[in-house]
């Protein structure tokens, strides 16, 4: 299927390694207690890093994840959101890429706000 072969030229061209380094920094985070929540929400982008096509991200909006998104796109989320959104815009420059463009988008977005966000398949 296209979403297959999606998944694997994105593992290809770099989605293994970037998903790999989400998972080490969410992995570092996780050593002490406070930084537990914030590694939970790195390994969640590390599993959409890893097979972005065939899944979508479902908002779950509560008063305590807007406040926690809030001290994350201050802190860490606006970093991450712009690299995603760099890779999506060079990504668009050929027809080629827009596929992974849009992927970029959609991670993009979740880098921002990645709590209260579920990860699920699209069917």
């Amino acid at each position: 299927s296209m979403r297959l072969l999606g998944n694997i030229i994105w593992l290809v061209c770099g989605g293994l390694m970037t998903a790999a380094s989400w998972f080490i920094l969410g992995a570092v985070f996780c050593l002490t207690l406070v930084g537990i929540p914030i590694g939970i929400q790195c390994f969640k982008m590390a599993g959409l890093t890893l097979t972005p096509f065939g899944q979508t991200v479902v908002y779950g909006e509560s008063i305590t994840s807007t406040l926690v998104n809030i001290l994350w796109a201050i802190t860490f989320g606006w970093l991450f959101a712009f690299a995603y959104l760099f890779s999506g815009i060079v990504n668009c420059l050929t027809i080629i890429g827009i596929p992974f463009g849009i992927q970029s988008f959609k991670m993009m977005k979740l880098a921002f706000a990645p709590f209260g966000a579920r990860i699920v398949p699209i069917i």
